[in-house]
C-alpha cells in the first residue's frame, strides 16, 4: 500500500508541474501579445501627435510597430487606406488600432487554450 501512495504522489506532483508550466507559458504568451498591442497603439499615437522622428525612442517605437503589424495592418498599405488630408494619421490610427485589437484577441484566445 505504501508503494501505491508514492506512485499517486508522484503522479500528482508531475501533474502539478505540468499545470504550473502551462500557466507560466500562458502568461508569457499573453504578455508578448499585450506588448505587441502596446507597440501598435503607441506607434499610432506618436503618428497622430506628429512626434519628432529624429528622437531615437520615437523611431524605436515606430519600428517595433512596423515589425508587429504583420503586414496586414500596415499603416501605409493596410486593411483600410485613406487618401487626402491627414491620410497618414488616419491610416496609422485605424490600421494599427485594428492590429492592436487583433493582438489582444489572439493573445486572450491562446491564453485560454494553453492555460489548464
Amino acid at each position: 500500500m505504501a508503494k501505491e501512495d508514492t506512485t499517486s504522489t508522484k503522479k500528482r506532483s508531475a501533474a502539478s508541474a505540468v499545470t504550473t508550466v502551462r500557466a507560466r507559458l500562458a502568461q508569457l504568451v499573453w504578455l508578448v501579445c499585450v506588448l505587441c498591442a502596446l507597440a501598435l497603439a503607441s506607434g499610432a499615437l506618436l503618428v497622430a501627435l506628429k512626434a519628432n522622428t529624429d528622437n531615437a525612442l520615437v523611431v524605436f517605437i515606430l519600428d517595433a510597430a512596423d515589425a508587429v503589424d504583420l503586414g496586414v495592418f500596415d499603416r501605409n498599405d493596410g486593411i483600410m487606406k485613406f487618401e487626402g488630408e491627414n491620410a497618414a494619421t488616419k491610416n496609422a490610427l485605424v490600421n494599427w488600432g485594428l492590429g492592436a485589437i487583433a493582438w489582444l484577441v489572439i493573445g486572450r484566445i491562446l491564453d485560454r487554450i494553453i492555460r489548464p
